[in-house]
């Protein structure tokens, strides 16, 4: 696809990882501030865990049908709705939340602004920057999501220790006011007016979608338990924290160097993908292993392999899909959001009858599956191209 020149590659860049940035940084900073929220509305860890599956749920039911309106509406107008909607979450949360039912209709409208954000996000720069550069900016727009958490994290000591939690939210409303200024004009292309109404769902793309809930539910657990798991296994509080910070420098910089690599090389994409999981299945296993050693490694394997594909997983879907590149992201979009809510809730559920060395397992044994899966999607996404080549020759 012939990128939209009207639009400078940097700028479309710069667009997509702020809006990214935005869009996510809702239900980031509940999960970074839910020590200081819990005490104020009175939830407890399971209403909290309700509360983000919530999220995560309704993110992943409106996904597909948002990609549409994406390829539909153009990326600019549904970014900035994403972002007026994560603004006016965050602001509401910070002034009127006061219940578990309140946060949770809040952190719902914080997940249609997630699909519009994301989606939007994938179609400007699949559009506006040259196909050269499609992996590196892909990457980078990913690199936003472990981004949001550092922030998140950053919140606790800065903002919600010293003047209050609601103060957090309302800092983040304005870095969202600040992301919609960023938000480049990309009018879509009159191809993409009439791709819209042709829904790119195939088996290849289904296969993708649930290895990317797999994959995305195991990495969504490496952010969410690793300093419950180290403290149980003897590590100090700091130290889990600690390594877990370092777990998510090491994130963003992979999603980076992964989108690099990934424009270096002319093919095999999804089987670079393959080998990304397989590595991350192996640090996911070495975190059940319990010695400090095992841990480090571990998260150097599963942060720096593991959760490094989103990047790569989108720039293959958009390459495979370059007509309608919101609404196929859509699909595997939603198994990531899917697999999100799922996966944790099954690991929580192990950890807390089985142990945390039993919960890693079988959170290495989805990541390997995953892998399994991808492969399978890459043999049917090439059946398929090689369909609609043949029919487009005659």
């Amino acid at each position: 696809m012939v990128p939209d020149v009207t639009t400078r590659p940097a700028r479309a860049a710069v667009g997509a990882v702020t809006t990214t940035v935005a869009s996510v940084m809702p239900v980031f900073l509940v999960g970074g501030l839910s020590v200081q929220i819990a005490d104020d509305l009175r939830l407890t860890p399971a209403t909290l865990g309700l509360a983000v599956a919530v999220y995560f749920a309704v993110t992943a039911v409106g996904s597909f049908p948002i990609g549409l309106l994406v390829e539909r509406y153009g990326a600019a107008l549904t970014a900035q709705v994403g972002i007026i909607l994560a603004a006016d979450s965050m602001l509401s949360i910070a002034v009127s939340a006061r219940s578990l039912a309140g946060l949770l209709l809040m952190l719902a409208i914080a997940a249609t602004a997630n699909s519009l954000g994301q989606l939007a996000s994938n179609a400007s720069l699949s559009r506006s920057v040259p196909p050269r550069m499609h992996g590196v900016t892909l990457g980078a727009k990913q690199a936003g999501i472990p981004l949001a958490t550092l922030l998140s994290a950053a919140a606790v000591p800065a903002v919600a220790l010293t003047i209050g939690w609601q103060w957090a939210f309302g800092a983040g409303a304005a870095f969202a006011f600040v992301a919609l200024a960023v938000v480049p004009r990309d009018p879509p292309a009159p191809r993409a007016r009439r791709a819209w109404r042709r829904a790119p769902l195939d088996a290849g793309l289904l296969a993708l979608a649930v290895a990317a809930a797999l994959a995305a539910g195991s990495g969504t657990t490496l952010g969410t338990f690793l300093v419950a798991s180290q403290v149980a296994q003897g590590q100090s509080e700091s130290g889990a924290a600690l390594t877990q910070t370092l777990g998510g420098v090491l994130c963003v910089t992979c999603r980076v160097l992964v989108g690099v690599l990934a424009d270096r090389i002319r093919w095999g994409h999804l089987m670079l993908l393959t080998a990304l999981l397989v590595v991350g299945a192996v640090g996911l296993i070495l975190l059940g292993v319990g010695t400090l050693g095992a841990v480090v490694l571990g998260v150097l394997l599963g942060y720096g392999f593991g959760w490094s594909f989103p990047g790569l997983l989108n720039f293959s879907v958009v390459r495979l899909r370059p007509e309608a590149p919101a609404a196929a992201t859509s699909i595997t979009q939603t198994g990531v959001y899917a697999g999100s809510g799922a996966v944790p809730l099954v690991f929580g559920w192990v950890a807390t009858h089985r142990g945390y060395s039993s919960a890693w397992s079988v959170a290495a044994c989805a990541m390997a599956l995953a892998a399994c899966l991808v492969m399978v999607g890459a043999a049917l996404t090439g059946r398929s191209a090689r369909r609609r080549r043949a029919v487009l020759a005659n």
